[in-house]
């Protein structure tokens, strides 16, 4: 069969979304450009926030549409939670992904459209599923999963309910897949999971056992960068980032997410900490690593968000000095204890999510107009372009083109708005 993949939502997602293309190869399928070509279409979905649920079944609708003929499948975060999926022959959820080959040659074996949906296993097992090595079709930058699910509930998210509890990879299968990357010619492993530095909780550890696997990771030939997913702020102790700071590999970029910089806005999310407490993380962040990025969510109208308090984040996201803002309006997630709060005008959650856009912009151009004078070393990804150790995207002026996988170092010369030149 031809296959064409769809990933909506987040680095895991996108993650598993290559593990399962690499089962469909493996068996002799072959990856379709465009869906109107394939014989079968998966979508993997999000559901993270209304908009991203709403985008899910819009693209199975357009793919079921544009392709009557073909199998479409659905799965992923939106398929463990909706009830309701019907522009799909195949739904399955998160910790069932792994079935998707089976599942669809085996449709595939009844020629017929009238085979009963495969539904989606609520599995609260809390077991890691191990794809095994999966290869990433980016070129330069890998993403190796290590942690799924999430302890925390916090008030407006339903991931919790759609990835399930944290469960952790074991670190020799990690360890396993990161040498399997590196032996690819892969140059920085982005370690991830749904709540990454919850790695090894499930198995009574604590954060440190994240770091002991960062550093097996960092002795391995070939990997001259490891850089973390998004991390909880509570979860980043001194000594975490003490022995962090060691490693030669470790990037100074953080994604810390803060959500809202207004201390009762986050009591009424149960995020555990306080506006003091996340910059003092964050001031430890920048005293160990140089010319850091620390980049951040922040959620615009979460019910009952008055004026002052969105002031408050808008203080408190200035003063902390965020390299960029992820920016999103709040959305009423079903199930969720959030969505019986009073609940804000759409017009004025646009507008503040318009003001936290534009902070973001101004921060961001900032940020790169302090890196001008400074020796940076830049990944080339293509056409000279390329990241920095602390996640800036980088021009190269070079007369030549650089082959992708190259590091070069240069000056900062200039900008153009949040891209370094460098010479």
């Amino acid at each position: 069969m031809k296959v064409y993949f769809l990933t909506l939502g987040c680095r895991v997602n996108q993650y598993e979304t290559d593990a399962v293309r690499a089962d469909f190869i493996a068996a002799g399928h072959t990856v379709a450009e465009r869906p109107e070509d394939a014989d079968c279409l998966i979508v993997n979905t999000c559901t993270v926030t209304g908009e991203a649920d709403r985008k899910s079944r819009q693209m199975l609708r357009r793919m079921a549409r544009s392709n009557p003929s073909a199998i479409v499948v659905a799965m992923g975060c939106a398929s463990e939670l909706a009830e309701g999926i019907v522009d799909a022959d195949i739904v399955l959820g998160t910790r069932n992904k792994n079935q998707c080959l089976s599942a669809v040659e085996s449709f595939a074996g009844k020629r017929s459209h009238e085979a009963p949906h495969v539904r989606p296993e609520v599995s609260r097992a809390d077991t890691y599923h191990d794809f095994g090595t999966v290869l990433s079709p980016e070129g330069t930058r890998a993403f190796l999963k290590v942690e799924d699910g999430c302890n925390k509930f916090c008030t407006y998210c339903v991931i919790p309910f759609a990835r399930g509890r944290v469960a952790s990879r074991s670190p020799e299968s990690a360890i396993e897949e990161a040498r399997f990357l590196a032996s690819s010619g892969y140059k920085e492993i982005v370690v991830s999971g749904i709540h990454v530095c919850s790695y090894g909780k499930d198995r009574g550890e604590d954060i440190m056992s994240l770091l002991d696997l960062l550093r097996k990771i960092s002795e391995i030939p070939g990997i001259e960068r490891i850089r973390l997913g998004s991390v909880e702020p509570m979860s980043l102790t001194s000594e975490f980032l003490e022995g962090l700071a060691s490693i030669r590999q470790a990037c100074p970029h953080f994604h810390m997410s803060l959500q809202s910089g207004s201390d009762t806005v986050l009591k009424r999310m149960n995020r555990d900490y306080t506006s003091a407490m996340f910059a003092q993380k964050a001031s430890m962040v920048r005293r160990l690593f140089p010319d850091v990025s620390i980049t951040t969510d922040i959620i615009a109208g979460f019910p009952g968000e008055t004026d002052q308090e969105f002031g408050e984040t808008l203080a408190f996201a200035r003063e902390t000095g965020f390299s960029k803002i992820h920016c999103f309006p709040y959305s009423v997630r079903k199930g969720t204890v959030a969505a019986s709060m009073e609940q804000l005008d759409p017009k004025v959650k646009k507008a503040r999510t318009l003001e936290l856009i534009a902070l973001s912009s101004e921060l961001e151009n900032g940020f790169a107009e302090a890196m001008v004078g400074k020796i940076v070393e830049v990944l080339i990804e293509q056409d000279n372009e390329g990241y920095t150790a602390n996640y800036i995207r980088a021009k190269v002026q070079r007369d030549a083109k650089i082959p992708s996988g190259t590091f070069v170092s240069g000056v900062v010369t200039g900008t153009s708005g949040p891209e370094l030149i460098v010479k």
